[in-house]
């Protein structure tokens, strides 16, 4: 175990400089073993509340921790590791980061977004600010005299997203990138729409967890303490200024926009919301984008780093993890456990410098990708419950250059009597149908969720953990409104890597409507599970005034049959021998997504709700 001391010092960097308190503090962090013999563990001097003037005149709150020698910071100009956040500078997870970063030889910048914390301005998600400010930050920081000139960025979620929108405006000094589960290529494609559905739950989450901590008023934080989440899911649709979002308007505000801004228009262009509208100006720097089989930016992570490496010069890296939203240091997701190789190795602290080591001082790491694209792939695991009661799904990790991989693409067709497999089906009148009841939706069971959504992998059977599980919990599979395809047991293992793409034919009793599918690895029962495991792997939504990619709603005609395409998330997977491979459908996934009403009225305000009679036809 590692000993430094650090000091925040009084001297101030800006005219603008708040006076700050002096501390001198000792802390031992055992995170330390693993850093490497060779590099120097320096004290660390920090300089609180340094206030970066945007470009509308805004002052940016910004902490910067210096490597210092004897009480004194080093004369030697370093590289600029720098992270904007919502979430607090002065948090324990982000100062302990720096302090790691800049003990081993780097000048650290954590900066509050305008409008959070220390910051002034007015906070509004996803605002395009976000790129003024993040293009000005970081010019001031490689201006500064201890900089050599070179910032990169580091960060998590809204950390990533900050990122990628500074990195749009091409700033003067900008480096390298480490893009973590974030920088959403299209937020109206996913993490905030999806199929034409709304992303509720973690959209409603996100604002319920962070209206609290933006606010003073000692009665807002009681309200949102006493009020259960879970309680107005049951509300749902809300109106505006009658929801518990409408004590803070401005949450309330950009909510409802994202809610009622169904169609892609400039408000989905803008560059808070948006990447792929900028890819040609973004700063042609060197990018690792860091992703999860069971994070809510999967889908972005990906095309980032697919388009961004086919029209720029500098390196880009993908490396995808079995991991949920921010679950990089664990070796599960959820109910569901993929060994210890499967977590980052070290702290993801240290994974991360080892990453700024190579790119800002040219010192490989041997665990450090030799392929630009490196991928857990899923499934190799024993199916026995381990000493924490989560599966034992195993995986293991594979390098390569390409996306998708070379290989067999596979093709599976929906037959009667619940069959998949890989003939055409010969029948010609053969459907089912089933009735979606928007008051009582399929609950959402795990998946590419955030926030206070529970995510990850998971049995697919209704439990009291997940909103709008009822008794007796029976698995998903015996709902009515839940149709399921599955294969044979597997005569031997089919290991899936890459894209997923449904087709269907369907048509409904409604002139809108929803279809979800969901991909499911069956295991056989056995003694840990005597009803086997159900295991979920990827899913979407179409809602189907938004069929097939459609920019603009258009409604659909009733008992009119068409052909809908959809692509859930991508995964990586051993089928195992004995396995089932499953696809079940129906026409919600609640609270992850809004439920359709059905009645074909403006998405975000109906006040009536109506059952729908939809089918597949398997023909």
């Amino acid at each position: 175990m590692q000993h430094f001391h650090f000091k925040i010092s009084e001297k101030s960097m800006s005219k603008y400089a708040l006076k700050p308190l002096m501390l001198i503090v000792l802390l031992s962090f055992c995170c330390f073993s693993s850093v490497s013999a060779q590099q120097m563990i320096y004290d660390v001097s920090i300089e609180k509340n340094i206030m970066i003037p945007a470009e509308d005149g805004v002052l940016l709150a910004t902490d910067i921790y210096r490597t210092a020698a004897d009480g004194q910071s080093v004369l030697e100009k370093l590289p600029v590791l720098f992270q904007r956040t919502p979430y607090n500078k002065s948090g324990d997870r982000l100062m302990k980061q720096a302090m790691l970063f800049a003990s081993l030889g780097y000048v650290v910048a954590i900066q509050d977004l305008r409008g959070r914390y220390a910051s002034e301005g007015v906070f509004i998600k996803y605002n395009s600010f976000e790129a003024s400010d993040g293009k000005a930050s970081i010019e001031y920081l490689a201006q500064l005299p201890f900089s050599d000139g070179r910032v990169a960025m580091w960060g998590t979620s809204y950390g990533a997203h900050t990122q990628a929108d500074a990195s749009k405006l091409n700033p003067k000094g900008l480096a390298a990138m480490i893009i973590n589960m974030g920088g959403m290529t299209n937020a109206w494609d996913h993490a905030v729409r999806q199929g034409g559905a709304f992303e509720l739950g973690r959209e409603l989450s996100w604002a319920w967890r962070q209206i609290p901590l933006e606010t003073n008023d000692s009665s807002i934080k009681a309200y949102f303490e006493n009020e259960k989440i879970e309680d107005w899911y049951k509300r749902w649709p809300f109106e505006k200024g009658l929801n518990p979002l409408s004590v803070a308007p401005e949450f309330e505000d950009y909510f409802f926009n994202e809610l009622t801004n169904s169609d892609y228009n400039d408000y989905w262009k803008s560059m808070g919301l948006n990447w792929e509208e900028y890819f040609e100006q973004t700063a042609d720097v060197p990018m690792v984008h860091i992703g999860g089989w069971y994070d809510i930016f999967l889908r972005g992570t990906i095309a980032n780093y697919l388009e961004l490496s086919k029209i720029q010069n500098t390196p880009k890296w993908l490396i995808i993890g079995p991991w949920t939203h921010s679950g990089n240091a664990n070796t599960f997701a959820g109910d569901v456990d993929f060994g210890a190789d499967a977590a980052i190795n070290d702290f993801f602290d240290q994974y991360q410098l080892k990453w700024f080591n190579y790119l800002l001082k040219d010192n490989m790491h041997q665990d450090l990708p030799k392929s630009s694209i490196r991928l857990f792939v899923m499934g190799s695991g024993n199916g026995t419950k381990n000493e924490n009661g989560r599966l034992n799904h195993g995986g293991y990790w594979l390098d390569t250059d390409n996306w998708p991989l070379e290989g067999e693409k596979l093709t599976w067709y929906f037959h009667e009597e619940g069959i998949l497999k890989p003939e055409k089906p010969i029948s010609t009148n053969a459907s089912t149908t089933f009735t979606y009841d928007p008051e009582r939706p399929v609950p959402t069971i795990g998946g590419n969720n955030s926030a206070r959504l529970k995510d990850g992998g998971y049995h697919q059977k209704e439990h009291p953990d997940f909103t709008g599980s009822l008794p007796p919990f029976l698995p998903l599979k015996a709902r009515n409104d839940v149709v399921v395809f599955q294969t044979e047991p597997l005569e031997h293992a089919i290991t899936v890597v890459g894209p997923i793409k449904v087709k269907l034919f369907c048509s409904s009793s409604a002139t809108d409507t929803d279809f979800t599918v969901k991909l499911i690895d069956v295991y056989p029962p056995s003694a840990d599970y005597p009803e086997g495991y159900e295991l979920n792997l990827t899913d979407a939504i179409v809602r189907m005034s938004y069929r097939n990619g459609r920019h603009e709603r258009d409604l659909i005609l009733p008992e009119e049959v068409y052909e809908v395409n959809i692509e859930p998330f991508p995964t990586a997977n051993v089928f195992k021998k004995g396995h089932r491979i499953r696809v079940d459908i129906s026409s919600s996934n609640f609270p992850r997504f809004d439920t359709n009403p059905n009645t074909g009225e403006p998405p975000g305000k109906s006040r009536r709700k109506i059952k729908a009679e939809n089918t597949i036809f398997h023909t």
